[in-house]
């Protein structure tokens, strides 16, 4: 199959290479570009946290979505993989429940989403909004 000329590249494990940018525009054009399973995940994710905090800024840095408050820094961001989505809280071991899987990072937690998971069974909407009132990280 071969690429058109103006759509993302992807990067190892399917990845898109969206330039940074701030605002939705980065964002769903990240979420479009998320290949096969994960581009429906990206919108319901996006969907969730626009819904849990409704004055969320967005932005796309270093090939990942990233959610924050204004003048708060950033709470949230994923990442795709080839077998999954990784989500980033970055204040997370301060959440109730912890999410489930640890980082280098000592406050960081991650969540991993793979294909077929339900995501109504999670504990997401959750941690998104305590995450979001928690002192976000400043990249």
């Amino acid at each position: 199959m071969t690429k058109a000329p103006d759509e993302p590249k992807l990067l190892s494990g399917g990845n898109p290479q969206i330039a940074k940018g701030y605002g939705d525009g980065p964002i769903q054009a990240y979420i479009a570009a998320m290949p096969g399973w994960k581009s429906d995940v990206g919108r319901k994710l996006d969907a969730l946290i626009v819904k849990t905090v409704p004055d969320v800024h967005k932005a796309v840095k270093w090939n990942s979505p990233f959610y924050g408050i204004e003048g708060d820094g950033w709470f949230l961001s994923y990442h795709c993989f080839a077998k999954y989505i990784k989500l980033t809280f970055f204040r997370g071991t301060s959440l109730d429940p912890i999410p489930p899987v640890a980082s280098k990072t000592p406050e960081t937690r991650y969540f991993h989403i793979h294909d077929g998971d339900d995501l109504d069974k999670t504990p997401l909407a959750e941690w998104i909004r305590q995450a979001s009132r928690l002192p976000g990280e400043r990249m």
